[in-house]
């Protein structure tokens, strides 16, 4: 197995086109032809887990943040990240992170967030925009199905929890062979051919969009294929931030809190003043989600959990919704858990290993 394998198979789960524009997710350090010895996943690449990496017989690190944000004038050894880098270089082990694109997926890490706080009916809470077109394309009657069938198995048509969508209408489609053409219909130099044709639409997500042209063009029994891409800009369900999901039973803010501090291991929660309601739908963000409050409020939900509120953004609750910070790394502790299920399942025989250090700089006197 070699690190472009590992690479692969975290990105076909979150795409990297789907990162924000500040973020820095993918290989960091090493080369993708690099045989792999061993993985090892955590939150953060600090000097410690580089040394558990490399005393663990691992020379891949998988984590969530990103060691390198912005470019490196020099390395020198004076500051951790150019020790790390240093250190990762000398002794030949890998550097991955899978950040924001695992943050914005649909079952990335707010959905684990939601399963362990055992939430239900769980969608996105913020849905991204311009992250879906729809492909157009012109086939005939006879060859429609097989055509169609070529896209849904390249991921095309799927929307929301409904799969092999598309629409259909019929019509006539004209054109008249070359000298030099090899057509399907027809001879080279022929007359103008009239043939039924239905125009196919279906809808595409970003980084599907190649692979489904790719089966477009090879089912299709034309020699050229004529179909067109639209951009579109509606919200795609299936990628964006946060989550909202509602609770199996309904609960006191103050039963919520205590749920909360135990399943996601938190040592104190920083919360707004308690509103006296009842709990059911719960808005939940790793990391920091306070760039979510106002969807969180807007879709009505009586408690958003996240982490990293500044002091007066508290304020913004404005009576309308109790905040819970339990802190950045209490909220996203469980993903490498989550990089972990990615690679088992895609690798049965394959062990990574978690790191067994808490990176947490955050430390708390109770």
């Amino acid at each position: 197995m070699r690190v472009k394998d590992i690479i692969q198979a975290i990105e076909a789960f979150a795409p990297p086109v789907y990162q924000e524009s500040y973020d820095n997710s993918g290989l960091q350090v090493g080369s993708v032809e690099w045989e792999v010895s061993g993985v090892l996943i955590a939150l953060d690449i600090t000097e410690a887990v580089l040394e558990e990496a490399r005393t663990r017989g691992c020379n891949m690190i998988v984590a969530h943040h990103p060691l390198l944000f912005s470019g490196l004038k020099r390395i020198t050894g004076s500051h951790y990240i150019e020790r790390i880098v240093q250190a990762a270089i000398k002794h030949d082990i890998a550097l991955f992170a899978a950040h924001t694109n695992l943050d914005n997926v649909r079952n990335g890490v707010n959905k684990m967030i939601c399963e362990k706080l055992g939430l239900q009916h769980t969608h996105i809470l913020a849905a991204k925009a311009a992250t879906l077109s729809k492909l157009i394309c012109f086939v005939p009657a006879t060859d429609a199905d097989r055509v169609r069938e070529a896209m849904f198995s390249a991921g095309a048509g799927s929307l929301g929890e409904y799969t092999e969508c598309s629409f259909q209408s019929a019509g006539t489609g004209t054109f008249k062979p070359g000298a030099h053409t090899q057509p399907a219909i027809g001879t080279p130099a022929g007359e103008r051919e009239y043939v039924e044709e239905v125009r196919i639409e279906v809808l595409v997500a970003t980084h599907q969009v190649s692979a489904v042209i790719s089966a477009l063009v090879a089912a299709h029994p034309y020699e050229e294929v004529a179909y067109d891409i639209i951009a579109l800009q509606n919200a795609n369900q299936e990628i964006g931030a946060g989550m909202l999901g509602e609770l199996t039973e309904t609960c006191t803010e103050e039963a919520f809190l205590s749920i909360l501090k135990t399943r996601m291991k938190a040592e104190c929660i920083r919360h707004t003043a308690l509103l006296g309601r009842p709990v059911k739908k719960v808005a939940v963000c790793g990391g920091s989600g306070s760039f979510l409050l106002q969807d969180a409020i807007k879709a009505g939900a009586d408690v958003f959990v996240t982490g990293d509120f500044k002091y007066h953004q508290f304020f913004d609750a404005d009576g309308k919704i109790l905040i819970a910070d339990i802190g950045h790394y209490e909220s996203e502790q469980f993903t490498t858990e989550l990089l972990a299920g990615i690679l088992k399942k895609k690798f049965p025989n394959f062990a990574p290993l978690l790191s067994e250090l808490s990176n947490n700089p955050v430390k708390y006197f109770c």
